[in-house]
């Protein structure tokens, strides 16, 4: 039986709104095995992006248990979050999130210099080859196109190699044929790795790829 790399039980969300709370996510029980990938769909609003969230320890449930690893992260305090996701976890957002006085390879470099590799540029730059960006290693982001910024950003995610890749609508912000091209260096950076790979996206054609499709409606698993 293929080991658990993450885990829900009855994980719920709930924010403060200025109506009052808002339930994002209502009990969600998941198990997703390593090296699984996982396509999670559904309608806006429907509460895929903050289930990606906490998946990532980047936003706290309000109720329930959310493991990964075998380590609970609903509690685990701020640092300890942070130091475990720059260790084990890589993730990509629709908006590429790059930070834009550094260069490809510095952004790249940043989650490995955190944690005090002292290789740090010689995998970026290695992981900046395998997007096809090695010749723009130099280049800051206001000086690239928002399919190269993925890229980039493709590259930042991978370099740690990590257990966990957690992507975000990564297409969303690029047209059809830059979009594919992102998913085929997704999925290629995930098999090179070996990561689970947690995927949120509207596109059927995309979520078709994954080994596992679950679809949410109104902050539940919709059967």
């Amino acid at each position: 039986m293929a080991e658990t790399i993450l885990a829900l039980e009855g994980a719920c969300l709930t924010l403060r709104g200025n109506a009052g709370p808002v339930e994002i996510l209502r009990g969600i029980d998941l198990d997703v095995a390593r090296g699984e990938t996982l396509g999670l769909t559904g309608p806006s609003g429907s509460g895929k992006s903050s289930l990606l969230m906490l998946m990532g320890g980047l936003e706290r449930a309000t109720g329930g248990k959310v493991s990964a690893l075998g380590r609970d992260l609903t509690a685990m305090g701020e640092d300890a979050l942070a130091a475990f996701r720059r260790d084990h976890m890589g993730v990509v957002f629709q908006s590429f999130h790059l930070i834009p006085t550094m260069t490809a390879l510095e952004n790249v470099a940043t989650p490995l210099e955190l944690a005090g590799a002292t290789d740090a540029f010689a995998r970026a730059h290695e992981e900046l080859e395998a997007v096809g960006l090695g010749a723009r290693k130099d280049h800051y982001p206001a000086q690239m196109s928002g399919g190269e910024q993925q890229r980039v950003a493709l590259a930042r995610a991978a370099v740690v190699r990590p257990d966990i890749l957690l992507a975000d609508e990564p297409t969303g912000n690029l047209d059809g044929v830059t979009g594919a091209q992102i998913m085929d260096l997704l999925f290629g950076l995930r098999d090179r790795h070996g990561a689970t790979l947690v995927l949120v996206t509207h596109a059927p054609e995309l979520a078709g790829r994954c080994d596992r499709v679950m679809r949410l409606a109104d902050g539940r698993v919709d059967a």
